[in-house]
């Protein structure tokens, strides 16, 4: 087919060309003549080509076949999830390895009763996973779900309940350094309990059984967080029928020793007598002067008996000659004495002077008012009251 064409303008890259029905159409310049200008006519021979249309043809269809074969034969399955052991507070789960086939992986989750509990980490490489912190004696459903680029496939769910606390059978014993007879002796009380015994550190380990802390296992035990008890714990929980705490059987935990049993007061009482050594009696200690006198002053003095009380008063405050002589004795101690003696012998002589002479009673002050003498303008007056009749007075 022939068309001519009428160049419009002329640019590096484009030239612009003119049909007869003044249509424009854009031309690479470098498939023109190099001569050309504007106002040139070009004629241009339009053909098809059918041998390369069939040879294009058949390079797709090798290549959609060869895309079909590589990318389209398989897919990814939907991981296999099951329980690979529960206890009271825990569940182990596991599953077969993922077959993505060609697709590439997004995520692999984890969702515990309809929940999305996380992503599983490095789920390539990982195929076990812990789940802590259950309920005891609780039912729990859990699920897979892996997203990759050829779309997402969910795993079948899996109902798992949580033990009882009277339930062992979900102990998952690692042994370490352990005596013959012990050993021994824990692998009948573990057989007996329902629990079992593995060999090395896994996730599913629930508690570390050793007599010493050394050695490669309880290296691995430690940096898993798994309880490392001693062989006492097993025993402990077939005694009572059920799971016990393991912080008194941690292995540097203080090993408690035989009940204390408490002695009687008595006895004891006699033991550490028997025990103490006898001690030298004490001399008696001789009172100085000074502490005599502060013992008799500290003495309450008895009460005088009636004859005495009499006797004092017909005689006064005593003999002057004896207070003379008890006041000379007591300025010879102050003498002797310091300051502190003075002021508490001072205190001592004022106290015996009171007690020499006492204060007068009501009845002895109305004698001494009787006894006064009657002023000579009491003796001449007479009040109304002194034997005068009611005439005598002065209205």
């Amino acid at each position: 087919m022939l068309v001519s064409l009428t160049v419009g303008k002329v640019d590096a890259g484009v030239t612009v060309l003119l049909t007869p029905d003044k249509r424009l159409i854009e031309f690479p310049s470098i498939l023109l003549p190099p001569d050309i200008v504007s106002g040139s006519i070009v004629d241009i021979n339009v053909a098809r080509n059918k041998n390369s249309e069939a040879a294009a043809e058949r390079s797709f269809r090798e290549l959609q076949d060869q895309i079909l074969s590589s990318f389209g034969s398989a897919e990814p399955l939907a991981p296999i999830l099951r329980c690979r052991n529960a206890t009271q507070t825990s569940v182990v789960l596991e599953w077969d390895p993922i077959q993505l086939a060609t697709a590439d992986l997004i995520s692999l989750a984890l969702y515990r009763n309809g929940q999305k509990a996380g992503n599983i980490p490095k789920p390539l490489s990982m195929h076990t996973t812990k789940i802590s912190g259950l309920a005891v004696d609780t039912e729990y459903t859990f699920h897979l779900v892996l997203r990759t680029t050829a779309g997402t496939f969910a795993s079948q769910r899996v109902t798992v309940r949580t033990h009882k606390m009277t339930d062992l059978s979900g102990i998952t014993i690692t042994t370490g350094i352990l005596p013959a007879a012990v050993r021994e002796a824990l692998a009948a009380a573990v057989e007996r309990i329902g629990a079992k015994i593995v060999d090395g550190v896994r996730i599913d380990t629930t508690h570390f059984v050793t007599t010493e802390g050394r050695g490669i296992q309880w290296e691995k035990a430690n940096e898993l967080n798994i309880p490392i008890v001693r062989p006492e714990w097993v025993e402990a929980c077939e005694r009572n029928g059920r799971i016990l705490g393991v912080t008194k059987f941690y292995l540097d935990a203080v090993r408690v020793g035989p009940p204390f049993v408490e002695e009687r007061p008595s006895t004891a009482a006699a033991a550490s007598q028997a025990s103490a050594p006898a001690q030298p009696p004490v001399p008696p200690q001789k009172n100085s002067p000074r502490q005599q006198e502060a013992s008799q002053s500290n003495v309450p003095s008895q009460p005088a008996s009636p004859e005495e009380t009499r006797k004092k008063e017909e005689g006064g405050a005593g003999s002057p000659g004896s207070s003379d002589s008890e006041e000379e004795a007591e300025e010879h101690k102050v003498k002797e004495g310091g300051q502190d003696e003075q002021k508490v012998l001072a205190d001592e002589r004022d106290q015996k002077r009171l007690a020499v002479r006492p204060s007068p009673t009501v009845e002895e002050e109305e004698e001494q008012t009787e006894e006064k003498p009657v002023s000579d303008d009491e003796k001449g007056g007479k009040s109304p009251g002194d034997g005068s009749s009611f005439q005598d007075v002065a209205l």
